[in-house]
């Protein structure tokens, strides 16, 4: 299993032979509108994709499938809408297929607690997108779990430490656990992504899973940095946290 980040949640997991492509956000810099009720009102995505549209366009056929937690415009935008194969497998949450469909895609897999595709099975799992009343109004999303052997991948979506992200650790004992940091939060209410203190948690658990945090950096409400996560976290976990 090999981890390719691009930016904030678009990743690409290359499993043996197939690649799995994770929240596309694949719009130019600065195409996107602001996140509103936000500390500042600058356009997204903040930085570009690390490709060239040429580049991009062949990594696309490369993909074999595609996992969407769920569909904010900062994981699913019209750039990824328009530009990736409509033909693929698209794992989704169930309750999503009907906007995917409108859209085009012919493939859909709603996982509603799992399946097993090509050798590799695919669990969903809950979270909690924030807190009180905008952790309802964000919902419903989702993570995943890949397993295979002895290798297995938790995909922890937008979610903040919570039951459910304790119980998936506690259940699946990941091997790899990817969380979506970036501390994400509008000018009222409390985070709706991981914090420094969340990661924590996640490498605190007993199951000592490595941790790749994403979703930092590219968005206009997202306001823990990488330098502000690595020196959050300190030293004692270097072996076991990865901020690429």
């Amino acid at each position: 299993m090999q981890i390719h980040f691009l930016r904030h949640a678009t990743v690409i997991i290359a499993w043996g032979s197939h690649k799995i492509l994770v929240d596309p956000m694949l719009s130019h810099k600065d195409a996107l509108d602001t996140v509103p009720n936000a500390a500042n009102t600058r356009r997204n995505p903040l930085i570009d994709l690390p490709l060239s549209d040429a580049a991009l366009s062949a990594m696309l056929e490369t993909i074999d499938a595609l996992i969407v937690t769920h569909l904010h415009r900062d994981h699913w935008d019209v750039a990824a809408q328009q530009l990736v194969p409509k033909h693929l497998p698209l794992f989704c949450q169930p309750e999503d297929v009907e906007k995917l469909t409108a859209q085009g895609f012919t493939q859909l897999i709603p996982v509603h607690t799992s399946t097993t595709w090509e050798g590799i099975r695919i669990s969903r799992t809950g979270g909690q997108h924030g807190t009180g009343e905008i952790g309802k109004m964000m919902a419903p999303v989702s993570g995943f779990v890949l397993e295979e052997g002895a290798d297995r991948l938790y995909i922890a979506g937008d979610t903040i430490w919570c039951d459910e992200v304790k119980a998936t650790l506690d259940q699946y004992q990941p091997t790899d656990t990817i969380v979506n940091a970036g501390a994400a939060q509008f000018i009222t209410g409390d985070p709706i992504t991981m914090t420094a203190e969340d990661v924590l948690q996640v490498l605190q658990h007993p199951a000592q899973t490595r941790v790749t945090a994403v979703h930092m950096e590219a968005i206009n409400h997202c306001y823990l940095t990488k330098e502000m996560l690595k020196s959050a976290i300190g030293e004692g976990f270097v072996d076991r946290l990865i901020i690429p």
